[in-house]
């Protein structure tokens, strides 16, 4: 049996995919169909700087009427301005959830799944030359 990666977290080899997680998954090599690769923005919830922002945006509204120098007007861009640009860089760099996706014995499971890019393409490469070894 040849191993094509082994980790922490997974094992490939020739004849099984082991996910080491609680309970632990193992899946036979030849019998994983249709096997995909998926990636979706991990979903947390808001971060502060939401709230910030739109506490910034809701208190430059209530208070414009009263704002007449261009010094304030500025204090007041500035004011909501700099917790979108958080915002948006929040929303740029949140992690990214890799799965792996495949048809086992009849039922779609996910045989793994990661934030981590890089251990989650080794793994993928690793699947890929576990199936192409069956399918030879």
């Amino acid at each position: 049996m040849r191993t094509y990666y082994r980790g922490p977290d997974v094992v490939v080899t020739s004849d099984f995919f082991v996910w080491r997680t609680m309970p632990g998954k193992i899946f036979a090599i030849r019998e994983l169909h249709d096997v995909g690769i998926t990636n979706t923005a991990v979903d947390r919830s808001r971060p502060p700087t939401v709230q910030t922002a739109t506490g910034s945006v809701a208190l430059a509204v209530a208070i414009w009427p009263v704002v007449e120098t261009p010094a304030m007007i500025a204090l007041g861009l500035l004011a909501i301005s700099i917790p979108g640009i958080a915002v948006h860089a929040w929303w740029r760099c949140r992690p990214r959830l890799w799965e792996l996706h495949a048809t086992y014995r009849g039922d779609g499971v996910i045989l793994f799944a990661s934030t981590n890019a890089q251990v989650f393409n080794q793994v993928a490469r690793a699947l890929r030359r576990a199936i192409e070894e069956w399918n030879d």
